[in-house]
C-alpha cells in the first residue's frame, strides 16, 4: 500500500507545520524576562520617538488653573472673584447655607446617639439652626456646642416634666415632697453615653458648665429659648393639623374615630 501521510505528517506520524505558518504558542521559545538594573526603561532612540509624540499631545491650562491667576503678578477675572466672594446670585450665601446644615446634620446626628425623644430633638435642632457660634469663642467647634446645647435642653425638660420650672406647683409642695422631687431628676451629664461623647470631643465638665452660661446668655439675646426645628411655637392648638386638610379630609372627623363596617 501507499504512503497514507499528508502534507503536514512526517512519516513518523507527527504534525510537520506548513511553510509561512507560524508556530503554535505552545511551541514558541519562552521570552526571557530580565529584572536586572535598567532592563525595563526605554532606549535612547524610543525615548526620543515619546518625546516627539507628546509634544502633539492635547494642552489644556485652564484644567489645572480654574479659578487662579495665570501668575503670581495677574489677577483673576472679576467674574471669577465675584464667585469667590459669593457676590454671584447662584453663589450668594453658600457658606451660610452650608454652616447650617452642619450644624443641623452633627446636632441630629448627636440626638440619636443619645437615644432623645422627638420633642428634645426638635427643640436641640431649633436652637442650634438659630445659634450664633461666635460668641463660644476657641470652642465654638460645631459638636461641642451641639453636647452644650443637648446638655441644656434635655435638663431643662427634665425639669419641666417633673414641675421643678413651675414655681407655683413648688410652692405647694411640702419638704419631702420636693427632696422626692429634686431626687427624681437626673441630669444627662452624668449618663455613660454622654459622657463618652465629652471624652470623644475634648470637653471636660467644667468647660461644659462654663459654656451652657454662655449659651443662656445667647439664647436670651437672640430670643431662641423656645425654639423648635418644624414647631411653630405661635401657631393656635385649636386649629387642625395641616396633614388633616387636605383633598378628602373632613376637618370635624374625629382622627380617632375608625369605619369597622367593612
Amino acid at each position: 500500500m501507499g504512503d497514507q501521510s499528508g502534507p503536514g505528517t512526517a512519516g513518523g506520524g507527527a504534525e510537520v507545520p506548513e511553510e509561512g505558518v507560524e508556530p503554535p504558542v505552545r511551541e514558541r521559545e519562552a521570552r526571557e524576562v530580565s529584572d536586572r538594573a535598567g532592563h525595563g526603561s526605554l532606549s535612547e532612540v524610543e525615548l526620543l520617538r515619546d518625546a516627539a509624540v507628546r509634544r502633539w499631545d492635547v494642552v489644556s491650562p485652564s484644567a489645572t488653573t480654574i479659578g487662579r491667576a495665570s501668575d503670581p503678578a495677574s489677577d483673576v477675572s472679576e467674574s471669577i472673584r465675584r464667585l469667590h466672594e459669593e457676590r454671584h446670585p447662584a453663589m450668594q450665601g453658600h457658606s451660610s447655607r452650608i454652616h447650617r446644615l452642619d450644624k443641623l446634620r452633627v446636632a441630629h446626628a448627636l440626638c440619636n446617639h443619645l437615644d432623645l425623644t422627638g420633642w428634645q430633638r426638635d427643640r436641640v435642632l431649633g436652637v442650634m439652626e438659630e445659634l450664633d457660634l461666635t460668641a463660644f469663642g476657641s470652642q465654638r467647634a460645631i459638636p461641642k456646642v451641639a453636647l452644650v446645647v443637648v446638655r441644656h435642653v434635655v435638663d431643662v425638660e427634665r425639669r419641666r416634666y417633673l414641675g421643678l420650672e413651675d414655681g407655683e406647683y413648688l410652692a405647694g409642695k411640702s419638704p419631702d415632697e420636693l427632696a422626692d422631687l429634686y431626687d427624681a431628676f437626673h441630669s444627662i451629664k452624668d449618663e455613660p453615653s454622654f459622657e463618652r461623647l465629652l471624652e470623644a470631643h475634648d470637653l471636660d465638665k467644667t468647660s461644659l458648665n462654663r459654656l451652657r452660661n454662655v449659651l443662656v446668655e445667647r439664647l436670651t439675646e437672640q430670643g431662641i429659648e423656645d425654639r423648635a426645628f418644624g414647631r411653630n411655637p405661635y401657631r393656635d392648638p385649636n386649629l387642625p393639623q395641616l396633614r388633616d386638610r387636605g383633598p378628602g379630609k373632613d376637618p370635624d372627623a374625629d382622627p380617632d374615630d375608625t369605619d369597622d363596617t367593612g
